[in-house]
């Protein structure tokens, strides 16, 4: 039986990280197969992209996207696609609405982002992880060290381009992650538990 595929976005601060290790936990208690991913990965590119985000002199827009489509690629071939033909559930913390949000954010055209982004899988289930604005930019500042594209202009941008997705594409769950961590997993366990397998 084929695996399925559920992969969790939202801009920074939102909260990807922590609750896609929490649905992760949830669905293995309930007896399911799981394999916990994200993306930039620890491969070989995605060690090289996460070096350049934290470096002052970052590659241009069109070639760090591209650079996240490569690790994209190698990602699904050697990780994703084997866990689906083995039955697992595969959970993702971010995935091709990344590459086609901070692509956009950045400037890029919209239309080749989805070009370069139109063979990759697609996801059974879709979630962004949406809190308020300010809730973000709390989370952010809170950290010890943050990447070049941490700053209040940027992120606003990146926001209203998940709010956009989110409003124009009816099949995205769309989650409050402003709320308290244990109602937050209950409510996006729930979503994939009640979703068709």
């Amino acid at each position: 039986m084929q695996g399925r595929f559920i992969v969790l976005e939202g801009p920074d601060g939102s909260g990807t990280t922590t609750h896609s290790r929490l649905l992760a936990s949830g669905l293995e208690a309930m007896g399911h197969d799981v394999l916990l991913t994200a993306e930039p990965t620890d491969g070989p590119i995605g060690r090289f992209i996460r070096g350049q985000l934290k470096a002052t002199d970052v590659p241009s827009p069109s070639a760090l996207q591209l650079l996240f489509c490569a690790d994209r690629a190698s990602h699904i071939e050697s990780v994703i696609k084997p866990a689906l033909d083995a039955g697992k559930t595969v959970v993702c913390d971010r995935y091709v609405i990344s590459t086609l949000v901070y692509g956009e954010a950045l400037g890029l055209d919209p239309e080749w982002l989805l070009t370069v982004n139109t063979p990759f899988i697609e996801p059974d289930l879709l979630f962004i992880a949406l809190p308020q604005f300010d809730v973000c930019m709390e989370r952010i500042g809170r950290r010890e060290q943050l990447d070049v594209f941490e700053n209040l202009s940027f992120q606003r941008k990146v926001y209203d381009l998940y709010q956009r997705i989110g409003e124009e594409d009816q099949s995205v769950k769309m989650i409050d992650t402003g709320q308290s961590m244990e109602e937050v997993s209950a409510e996006i366990l729930g979503f994939a538990e009640s979703e068709p397998h």
